[in-house]
C-alpha cells in the first residue's frame, strides 16, 4: 500500500527550497512568452558578427559506415589545411570555418547533409565526396543551389558533367583508366587482361571500362570480365574462371574493402599473376586483409608520400596524426588549399564569385600535382603508381613509376 503525498507547506519550505522554487518560475513565465534562453546560445546579431570573421566552408564526407576509412583520411587532410590557413592568417582576413557532415556512406544522408550546409549553415563552397556515386548525388543539388562543389577523390567523368559548379581535385577515370593500362600493357609487358569489376558501383563501372578501352587500343586482349557486387565475400567462381583463362594480369577496380579479400583468395588458389587497381585501393585496409598475398601488386594514385614534393605535408600529417597520409588526406588537403586560394583570389565570399575564380585556377601548387582547371572544370595532372613491396615491417606500396595524360606524352 503506497503512502499518501504530504502537502507542500512554503512556511515549512527552507529559504534555500523557495529562491529554488522563485528562480523555476520565472523561467516557466519567460519560456512562456517565447523559451529562456539557452546556455551559450547567440542571438542574430552575435551570429552575424561571426559570420563577419570567418568563411564558412561545407564538406560531407563518410566518416562512419563502409567507407569510414576514405572519409576520415580525406576529413584529416581538409581540417589540416584549414588549420595552416587559420594560423597564417585566414583568407581575406577572416577565418576559414570548416563544417563536417557526415554522411555514413548511405546515399539517402548524402542529399541531408549537403542540403543542411547549404540551407541552413550557409556555406559558401561545398567539398565532398571521397566516392563517385556519393558525389553524382550532392552535385545536382549544388548546382541548382549556385553554390560551388569541389570533390576531392571521386573520378567518374560524369560528376563534374553535372554543371558548371561542379570541379574535383583529382584526376579522372578516363584517365586513370588509362594509367592502368599504360602500366598493364608498356610497363608489366602484359597481353592479356582480366578484369574483375563492382558491377554496383559507378567508380567501379566507369575505371573499367577505360581500362579495357585502352588496353586493346594499346593492343592487348581482354579476356573475360567478371564482375560481383559490394559487401559479397566469396569471389572465388570469378578468381577459378580467370585462372581457368590465364590472363597475363587481372584488373581489379574496387574499393579496399573486397579489393583485399579478392586479393587474399586470389593468391589461395595459386593465382600468381599481378592484381592491378586503381586509387580505391589505397587504404591500409588492403594489407591488413591480404597480407602477405598483397605483394608484387600494382594500383594507380594520386600521389605517393615517397614524392619529395609531398615532404613537407607529410610531415606536417604525422606531426598532427601519428601516421602516414594517404592519397585521400592529400586530396583533402588540396581541396581546402584550391578553395581557400579561389577565395582569396574572389577577393570575397560570394558564390558566383568563387566558382568564377575556381574556374580559372592555374598551376596551384597542390601536393598532388600542379592544379590547373579545363573547361570541364577537370584537373589535367599525373598519376602515380605504387607497388606493393615487402619490406622490413611488412608488405607496404611505395612508389614505382609516374605517368602522364596522353596530351602530356605528346609534348616529351
Amino acid at each position: 500500500m503506497s503512502r499518501p503525498l504530504a502537502r507542500f507547506s512554503p512556511a515549512r519550505a527552507s529559504p534555500r527550497l523557495c529562491r529554488w522554487l522563485a528562480v523555476a518560475l520565472a523561467c516557466l513565465a519567460v519560456a512562456a512568452a517565447g523559451g529562456c534562453p539557452r546556455r551559450g546560445a547567440v542571438g542574430p546579431g552575435a551570429r552575424a558578427r561571426t559570420a563577419e570573421k570567418q568563411v564558412p566552408l561545407g564538406a560531407y564526407m563518410c566518416n562512419t559506415g563502409d567507407f569510414s576509412t576514405y572519409g576520415q583520411s580525406c576529413s584529416k587532410g581538409m581540417k589540416l589545411k584549414a588549420k595552416e590557413i587559420n594560423e597564417a592568417g585566414g583568407v581575406l582576413g577572416k577565418q576559414l570555418d570548416l563544417l563536417v557532415q557526415d554522411d555514413q556512406s548511405k546515399q539517402d544522408e548524402v542529399a541531408n547533409a549537403v542540403k543542411k550546409l547549404i540551407e541552413q549553415d550557409k556555406v559558401c563552397v561545398v567539398i565532398g565526396e571521397v566516392t563517385s556515386t556519393a558525389s553524382l548525388t550532392a552535385a545536382p543539388i549544388c548546382q541548382r543551389a549556385q553554390v560551388p562543389m569541389v570533390t576531392p577523390c571521386a573520378t567518374n567523368p560524369r560528376v563534374t558533367k553535372e554543371g558548371n559548379y561542379i570541379f574535383r581535385v583529382c584526376f579522372t577515370d578516363e584517365f586513370q583508366g588509362y594509367a592502368g593500362a599504360v602500366l598493364a600493357y608498356q610497363k608489366l609487358g602484359a597481353n592479356s587482361a582480366a578484369v574483375l569489376l563492382d558491377q554496383s558501383s559507378d567508380y567501379s563501372k566507369g575505371l573499367s571500362d577505360a581500362f579495357s578501352s585502352w588496353f586493346q587500343k594499346f593492343g592487348g586482349t581482354i579476356v573475360t570480365e567478371e564482375s560481383y557486387v559490394q559487401k559479397d565475400a566469396d569471389f572465388r567462381p570469378q578468381l577459378t574462371n580467370i585462372k581457368r583463362l590465364g590472363a597475363d594480369v587481372i584488373y581489379v577496380p574496387g574499393y579496399y574493402k573486397e579489393v583485399g579479400l579478392i586479393v587474399k583468395q586470389a593468391r589461395e588458389l595459386g593465382i600468381t599473376q599481378p592484381l592491378l587497381g586503381g586509387d580505391g585501393w589505397d587504404s591500409p585496409k588492403v594489407v591488413e586483409v591480404a597480407g602477405e598475398a598483397a605483394r608484387d601488386c600494382y594500383y594507380t594514385s594520386h600521389y605517393s608520400p615517397d614524392d619529395e614534393r609531398a615532404a613537407e605535408f607529410v610531415a606536417a600529417y604525422k606531426a598532427e596524426y601519428g601516421k602516414v597520409p594517404d592519397a585521400l588526406a592529400a586530396l583533402g588537403y588540396d581541396a581546402v588549399g584550391m578553395v581557400a586560394d579561389a577565395i582569396g583570389r574572389a577577393g570575397k565570399t560570394d558564390p558566383k564569385a568563387i566558382r568564377d575564380a575556381l574556374a580559372a585556377t592555374k598551376d596551384f601548387k597542390g601536393v598532388t600535382g600542379d592544379i590547373t582547371m579545363d573547361a570541364q572544370r577537370n584537373p589535367t595532372k599525373r598519376a602515380a603508381v605504387l607497388a606493393i613491396r615487402q619490406t622490413q615491417h611488412g608488405p607496404a606500396p611505395q612508389l614505382y613509376t609516374e605517368i602522364l595524360p596522353p596530351e602530356a606524352e605528346k609534348k616529351q
